[in-house]
């Protein structure tokens, strides 16, 4: 049996950690992803947001950051009344808030993967840590993440989520050095 993460025991988590938890990603339209599902997150578990995650997809226009900008607030309306995602007024406007900025920084920056990961030179860390307890739920680069999100308006963007995206996507190698993902 694999050694894993000790959070990723149980789906659907497993399948999360060992597909997707700390690969690098560079595709902006993931990485819109990955930004909305860690605001609607705020609060609640992961394993809520991965059960929800194709409802997400839907609702989300499959995270194509161009139509989400554009969501009126009939489209707001009908949201929150969609069970399939969490129906929480302030996570879905700050959606669609997130969005328009997106579009922003990819104007900017050329892609959004640019300026994301330009707050790690473009290579990920990989920590050290040796069980789960030992992670850290904030680091001196998410806060500056944060910082600068929240400065381009961005809501959702809180020290710890900006660790959970980072984490997410691979900016971070925070797989437990036990893990068998933790050397890849």
């Amino acid at each position: 049996m694999k050694k894993r993460c000790e959070w990723a025991k149980d789906e659907p988590n497993t399948t999360y950690h060992d597909d997707e938890w700390g690969t690098p990603q560079h595709d902006d339209k993931i990485l819109f992803e990955f930004l909305i599902l860690e605001g609607a997150q705020a609060g609640l578990s992961w394993t809520t947001i991965l059960n929800r995650r194709e409802g997400y997809r839907k609702a989300f226009s499959n995270f194509d950051a161009k139509k989400v900008s554009k969501y009126t607030q009939k489209k707001v309306e009908k949201l929150l009344q969609d069970e399939s995602i969490i129906r929480n007024k302030l996570k879905i406007n700050s959606a669609i808030n997130n969005a328009k900025l997106f579009l922003k920084i990819q104007d900017e920056f050329g892609t959004f993967d640019k300026y994301l990961w330009g707050f790690v030179n473009h290579k990920p860390i990989k920590n050290k840590f040796k069980k789960h307890s030992d992670l850290p739920a904030t680091s001196d680069i998410s806060e500056k993440l944060s910082k600068d999100l929240k400065k381009r308006g961005f809501n959702f963007v809180g020290p710890t989520i900006c660790y959970a995206l980072m984490q997410a996507i691979g900016m971070v190698n925070d797989h437990t050095s036990d893990c068998f993902l933790y050397k890849k």
